[in-house]
């Protein structure tokens, strides 16, 4: 091999990423030096000089080598693994582009789920959520602070990092479940294909944002208009539609950008902050772009400040879209206290700017019946393009809604989109009415079956109480075979409206009853995918009884109460003989929910239901806890009330809620004195010093373990 000569760095950094502070120049003094370097010390250099390269480019947005220097760099490295198969690794530059085609896009499990987040829409509801998370987790909240990060308009995705490579990239979907778009995600230059540490976590996901700037949008769309394709509508449409390309080599034409905002590690993993703000100066030190303009603020009025400055200021200069400020409470140990409900967690929340509003013609009210049954009025409208979307349909929610905001037929109205997702009707325009529009009632009878519609004058509903009503039928089933009901693989919406098509199912009972021989009667199944729904399906009859209860459909009754009911009374017949007030004395369960749950299995059509379920094998009871629960509320902690506070060793708090409730007590966010112990995590608060205060009990992690008779972690 010839002498060569090649451009190298001294003194060499100990991370290959610069720093913002200093100029590219004086971190790395170039000088030049002459040796005959192996092949594979060769690569090892030039995907150094590369990744360096692509981080000032694409992040710090200071490019310190010209385009000709980096292209040569790159074409050396291809012909070097090119000839050298051995020396191609899966974080080498060359790999960013170069997958072949998919088929299609496999399903990805998230290792913790990705939650969603809760509106604010004005800084009155941006207080109340403070309030809230102040009376779960008390003073500690505000003491904590918060950080401000812009909320930028693209598409949520998860990386898995081994051993600090990146495995694996998925696309949010429903927040448990998302699709592998991993070679398109290694297309985008700002996702280190390996972390920027010498100690990575050996198992961590790290959830950003990917987008498309304003100029990348425009550049596509010039290119599309010449090919004579049809042009896209707006940056965070064509950012989605590029992510789940097939072809990964059109991802990459597409520029996207990313930021990332959040990291999830497998348990017992211990990662290096304590705070959002230290979550993502980390992220930064690893390698990846974080929100530029982000602000940790002291008090919720600095928040406030901050989310003004942006909406009317930063807003209309920054280079991509946003559509509101993500507010967080900062200390993760309070943010572990404030936990999740439902699909939101409480320590965070979407400060959202005023939505773009448009006008056009109210051209009929319309009525969908939902799973429930209840009667939802939506609104038909002339089509309207607004934020890049064009809208014909918009929710009213309910028939006092329509009255309060006196809407009729043929009304001139102003639309938003909440949130900038829901299309709402904000209200008419009086002063352009001409004497045609007309009032709108809600029917006496449903429109799908003809049945007398009931009222709730609690809720301000109208109801079809029919079970059996067709209307009722497609939303039901789909409920029935989602992931938090019985959670049946494979059985999509598309397929369920096959199947009812195809007069095969009419209820829940008859989903059981399917079989391989009818099913590949159907268009687009094989006997494979035949097989494979089937046999989801049988796994299905024996989902506990909580799960069943949710699939049911009953009006009020959602996951977490299906959970109390099924844990309290055991078995579906057990619930099915309680009274109302049976019902309505299980802790949580109101005068609401007992009516409804009661009335549910007074109906004649759900006994009949029930009896098809049972004969067709399908789970009645709830099992009992892994921790030795019986689920009648028997267990090692029957009968105790206990508090959570601080970050457990190895235990989240909802791992330490689940297991408290399997083994029969009863978990609540304050310190009382009828509280029976708190378990004592790193880092507790003022629950600690409440527990102190009142002679409150207090236990670590492993005299829970051993109380709720499961092993210590330790042992």
């Amino acid at each position: 091999m010839p002498w060569k000569l090649f451009h190298a760095l001294r003194p060499r950094a100990a991370s290959p990423f610069p720093q913002r502070s200093a100029s590219p120049s004086a971190r790395f003094p170039p000088t030049y030096i002459f040796c005959v370097p192996t092949s594979a010390e060769r690569a090892t250099e030039l995907r150094r000089l590369i990744e360096r390269a692509n981080y000032c480019y694409y992040v710090l947005d200071a490019p310190e080598v010209s385009d000709r220097e980096y292209d040569q760099w790159m074409r050396e490295l291809r012909d070097l693994e090119e000839k050298h198969p051995e020396l191609r690794t899966p974080d080498s530059p060359t790999q960013r582009v170069g997958a072949p085609v998919q088929s299609a896009l496999a399903k990805v499990i998230h290792m913790v789920p990705m939650l969603s987040l809760g509106n604010a829409f004005d800084d009155d509801e941006l207080r109340e959520w403070e309030a809230r998370a102040v009376r779960i987790a008390g003073a500690d909240v505000r003491t904590a602070g918060y950080t401000a990060e812009l909320k930028i308009d693209g598409n949520a995705v998860n990386l898995t990092y081994e051993r600090g490579l990146l495995v694996r990239g998925a696309t949010r979907g429903d927040g448990t479940e998302g699709e592998d778009v991993t070679v398109n995600l290694r297309t985008i230059h700002d996702i280190p294909l390996r972390l920027n540490t010498p100690n990575p976590p050996e198992l961590v996901e790290v959830r950003g944002e990917c987008y498309m700037t304003f100029d990348a949008f425009e550049k596509l769309n010039d290119r599309r208009r010449q090919d004579g394709e049809k042009v896209l509508m707006n940056p965070r449409n064509s950012a989605a539609g590029s992510l789940r390309q097939l072809d990964p080599s059109i991802t990459a034409q597409r520029r996207l950008r990313f930021f990332g905002y959040a990291v999830a590690a497998a348990p017992g993993v211990r990662l290096p902050f304590t705070t959002q703000w230290g979550l993502l100066d980390t992220l930064e030190s690893w390698g990846f772009p974080v929100e530029p303009h982000r602000r940790r603020c002291t008090t919720l009025d600095d928040v406030v400040s901050f989310v003004q400055d942006v909406e009317h200021g930063l807003r209309a200069k920054l280079a991509f879209g946003i559509d509101g400020v993500v507010v967080k409470v900062d200390a993760l140990n309070v943010q572990d206290e404030l936990g999740d409900v439902g699909r939101e967690p409480r320590w965070a929340v979407a400060r959202k700017f005023a939505p773009d509003i448009e006008v056009t013609r109210l051209l009929d009210i319309q009525v969908n019946v939902g799973r429930t049954g209840a009667l939802n009025p939506y609104a038909v409208l002339e089509p309207v393009e607004i934020s890049g979307v064009i809208v014909r349909l918009a929710t009213l929610h309910n028939e006092a809604l329509v009255r309060q905001k006196d809407l009729r037929i043929g009304d001139w109205v102003q639309v938003k989109r909440a949130g900038e997702v829901i299309p709402q009707v904000i209200g008419p325009i009086p002063e352009r009415r001409d004497g045609t529009e007309r009032e709108w009632h809600m029917p006496d009878r449903c429109p799908v079956c003809d049945t007398p519609v009931e009222r709730d004058a609690d809720q301000a509903a109208v109801y079809c109480p029919n079970v059996a009503c067709p209307g009722r039928q497609l939303e039901g089933l789909v409920h029935f075979a989602s992931g938090g009901a019985m959670d049946i693989r494979g059985l999509s919406y598309a397929r369920i409206r096959q199947l009812i098509d195809a007069g095969l199912v009419h209820d829940f009972a008859d989903i059981f009853s399917i079989t391989v021989e009818q099913l590949v009667t159907l268009e687009r199944f094989a006997e494979k995918s035949a097989e494979n729904l089937v046999a989801a399906i049988n796994a299905a009859k024996h989902q506990p009884f909580s799960r069943l209860l949710n699939g049911l459909g009953i009006l009020h009754v959602g996951e977490m109460a299906a959970q109390v009911l099924a844990r309290h009374f055991h078995t579906l017949d057990a619930l099915a003989q309680a009274t109302e007030d049976q019902i309505t004395s299980v802790r949580g369960m109101g005068d609401i929910i007992g009516r409804s749950v009661a009335t549910y299995f007074a109906n004649d059509t759900t006994k009949q239901l029930i009896e098809k379920l049972r004969a067709r094998g399908v789970n009645f009871v709830e099992p009992a806890g892994k921790h030795g629960a019986s689920g009648n509320g028997a267990g090692s902690l029957a009968g105790k009330t206990v508090v959570i506070t601080g970050t457990l060793p190895t235990l989240s708090r909802k791992a330490a809620t689940e297991l408290v409730e399997s083994a029969g007590g009863h978990v609540t966010s304050s310190v009382s004195k009828s509280t029976s112990f708190v378990v004592v995590g790193g880092d507790a608060g003022s629950k600690l010093d409440r527990a102190r205060e009142l002679g409150v009990e207090t236990i670590d992690e492993d005299e829970l373990l051993r109380r709720a008779g499961a092993e210590p972690k330790n042992q």
